[in-house]
């Protein structure tokens, strides 16, 4: 059983920057693919980005590339979103999960979730 908390969010203006972190309880976190998802106000859920165990592998969607970067420190059992050049449309409470399941990026593969953090970007 692996347990989720996030911290980071908040309210910043539109270009400005924002890191989460997500910590995990639990043993063997690095045997984990890590990722950050977000939920818009009546929009799904939708994948962020991915992080393979040991962090040699990332995969982010196409609307963050180039701005979002993500990152893990298994020492500390910790995953980390860096948001850059925020822009409005990234309003959203982001959710980080973990999966068991090698090269992971569905929703559905990832077993544990957090109970999210708000980021608000105003413009």
């Amino acid at each position: 059983q692996v347990q989720l908390v996030e911290s980071g969010g908040g309210l910043v203006q539109a270009g400005g920057s924002l890191r989460l972190s997500c910590t995990a309880s639990g043993r063997m976190f690095s045997w984990y693919v890590m990722g950050w998802f977000r939920q818009a106000p009546g929009k799904e859920r939708e994948l962020v980005a991915t992080i393979s165990g040991s962090g040699g592998r990332t995969n982010y969607a196409d609307s963050v590339k180039g701005r979002f970067t993500i990152s893990r420190d298994n020492t500390k059992n910790t995953v980390y979103l860096q948001m850059n050049s925020l822009k409005p449309e990234d309003t959203a409470v982001y959710y980080c999960a973990a999966a068991d399941s090698v090269g992971a990026t569905q929703e559905f593969q990832f077993k544990y979730w957090g109970q999210g953090t708000q980021v608000t970007v105003s413009s």
